[in-house]
């Protein structure tokens, strides 16, 4: 899938892959011009980003604020 406007799409696909793999309480969904992660935790988060590679690393950094 090819979306306008991100140049560097391609290269976040097997870093979405393997995200969504080792997180299966986390939907990504592209909507039109953003990216939107649905965490699904005690309750809902939702993240939103126009960027696949922002909205990664905003989830990689949400687990690591967890973690801590």
């Amino acid at each position: 899938m090819a979306v306008r406007g991100e140049p560097d799409f391609g290269d976040q696909v097997p870093r979405r892959l393997a995200y969504e793999r080792a997180h299966p309480d986390v939907r990504i969904s592209y909507l039109g011009p953003h990216w939107q992660a649905v965490i699904e935790d005690d309750g809902e988060t939702v993240v939103t980003r126009f960027e696949l590679k922002a909205l990664l690393d905003t989830l990689e950094s949400l687990e690591r604020a967890d973690h801590e």
